[in-house]
């Protein structure tokens, strides 16, 4: 279900230790795209992010996107960065477009250089493989310690026929992202054959952000390769979109990446569920976005997740180190619709219910303010003793 005009694939290149696994992705337009993008919001950015920043702040357009799985290509310096231009130019060379027309991107292990020889060897053949337009086997491409493919598409009416969107995600481990605009590791790449320019494009990406990827966190810890594109080449021939059919773009667009967030933080390493912090009736949004993320990051309230343990406390306990101004005597606490705890203070409720709520593959946690009508929603994921497992011997 590619949009008009975009082909992708993916192969084993050589950088994954296991032959099976395909390492070297390719997204292509056969036309030119407007892009927009966000980044990791962390100081030590890989080579490939600090590349695309500097293209997209240079170059109009662009057609397509390498990607490679197994070598993050992170704190290797100007090496780095030389290493990921040889990919991006052999690659351009052969699909005969400018080497300034191709974004990059990298997940993996941090420190180690991208093997080189062995990508330029494969390109002839990766180049060849986009003609089958295989989705499974580009997205498979990008993915580290994921347990499954996560990729969805949707088509749009407008006034003025049909859209698609086409989008794909990565990322499982070191999953809390701090995405930004042009000022192991998320990555996403969105396609759509609908015409936007470029602020256009950029603006919308942002709203889509905001509400999904930034509203996710695994671990807690920021990866230094977060990235999400967005490429539109146009060839829906639906024209220009008016503030009417921007919208219907806009509202799917969020619905996508909202998707694509859930499917991440369902899949962090080593969770048995995904857990949905709610925090409402805050004084501003930007409070009950700090607030849900500071819930959502607590070792301690992932740890009791695991456990089934109906702990509010820990909940109350991290908000109150939020950094955000509320008066705790007035704070509810919800585990699905058992109330835990009224004014601060404990309550009585079924252990037993409130247990088997938080079994469930899915649930929500609801806390309410009482300072205003703002609100704000995370998603997380329960820690394991896999995490631990993963993590302790990633390298290996």
């Amino acid at each position: 279900m590619l949009p008009k005009g975009f082909y992708c694939g993916g192969i084993h290149s050589g950088i994954a230790k296991n032959k099976n696994k395909n390492d070297f992705a390719l997204f292509f337009s056969d036309s030119p795209c407007t892009v927009a993008g966000m980044f990791t919001g962390s100081l030590v950015k890989s080579a490939p992010v600090l590349i695309d920043i500097d293209r997209i702040k240079k170059y109009r357009l662009f057609q397509a996107i390498v990607a490679n799985s197994g070598c993050a290509n992170a704190c290797t310096g100007k090496q780095g960065k030389r290493d990921a231009l040889i990919v991006c130019k052999e690659v351009a060379k052969h699909l005969k477009i400018s080497d300034t027309d191709i974004l990059a991107a990298s997940t993996g292990v941090i420190g180690d250089f991208l093997p080189v020889d062995k990508m330029v060897k494969a390109v002839p053949k990766l180049v060849d493989t986009i003609k089958k337009k295989d989705e499974l086997a580009a997205v498979t491409s990008i993915m580290t310690t994921d347990t499954y493919p996560k990729y969805i598409s949707k088509k749009i009416k407008v006034s003025t026929g049909e859209i698609k969107i086409w989008a794909c995600t990565k990322g499982a481990g070191m999953i809390h992202p701090n995405l930004q605009g042009l000022h192991a590791t998320m990555l996403s790449f969105i396609l759509t054959d609908a015409q936007l320019y470029q602020k256009q494009l950029q603006r919308v990406l942002e709203v889509a952000v905001r509400q999904s990827y930034n509203c996710i966190s695994v671990d807690g810890d920021t990866s230094t390769n977060d990235t999400v594109l967005l490429m539109a080449n146009g060839q829906s021939d639906t024209g220009k979109l008016d503030a009417k059919d921007l919208e219907i773009f806009q509202e799917a667009l969020n619905e996508v990446t909202l998707k694509l967030a859930k499917m991440m933080a369902s899949d962090g390493e080593g969770a048995t569920r995904m857990i949905e912090i709610f925090v409402k009736n805050a004084k501003k949004r930007e409070d009950a976005e700090k607030i849900a993320s500071t819930i959502a990051t607590s070792p301690l309230v992932k740890t009791a997740f695991f456990g089934s343990d109906a702990n509010w406390g820990r909940i109350l306990a991290a908000l109150g180190r939020a950094g955000v101004k509320v008066n705790p005597d007035r704070v509810d606490i919800y585990i699905g619709d058992i109330m835990t705890a009224k004014d601060g203070m404990a309550v009585k409720f079924d252990e037993k219910k409130a247990k088997k709520i938080l079994q469930q593959k899915e649930c929500q946690i609801t806390i309410d303010i009482k300072a205003g009508k703002q609100f704000a929603k995370y998603y997380t994921c329960d820690f394991s003793y896999d995490y631990v497992k993963i993590n302790g011997s990633y390298r290996s």
